[in-house]
């Protein structure tokens, strides 16, 4: 048989060619699976990356400020003046981070003896503990607080030798 004497109806659907092209009922599909593919591969990650920039900085504010807190506070020259001292550096370096305040707790402990933090050669530690909220997360049922991740961080630091109350 002549393929000049094939019927259209015969051919297979791929082979049917057009005016020298291939004839495609795909038309405009590719944009709509890139559109779609891009967004459901795209949204997950830049959460992801929002959810671990937001913990990097918890934990970075943290760090921070249990470190700056035990510094200050073993250069204290009195008790009251350290622990001042120690919740204005905490302030400071969860402001520098955009930490709120108030979803930090501040813990100081002290070595050998616990109720004398500045004492000659004495350690003082300073836990920081930081609630920070995932972005994007909706509050809770009944008004509770969105959800969050809790990240802590300590800093112990040695009194003087030289020390001396004054």
């Amino acid at each position: 048989m002549h393929p000049s004497s094939w019927s259209t109806d015969r051919r297979p659907l791929l082979g049917r060619v057009r005016d020298g092209r291939l004839r495609s009922d795909e038309r405009g599909s590719a944009s709509l699976e890139f559109i779609t593919a891009g967004l459901i591969l795209l949204l997950p990650l830049v959460y992801l990356i929002l959810s671990v920039s937001a913990m990097q900085a918890g934990a970075f504010a943290a760090e921070g400020a249990a470190r700056q807190a035990a510094r200050v506070y073993v250069r204290a020259e009195s008790e009251a003046e350290a622990e001042r001292l120690a919740e204005r550096a905490v302030d400071f370096a969860l402001a520098d981070f955009g930490v709120d305040r108030a979803t930090a707790t501040v813990s100081v402990s002290c070595a050998p003896t616990p109720s004398a933090c500045l004492t000659r050669r004495g350690f003082v530690t300073v836990v920081v503990d930081v609630a920070v909220p995932l972005p994007l997360a909706p509050a809770g049922f009944g008004g509770a607080a969105p959800p969050s991740v809790s990240l802590q961080a300590g800093a112990t630091q040695q009194v003087s030798r030289f020390w001396v109350e004054r």
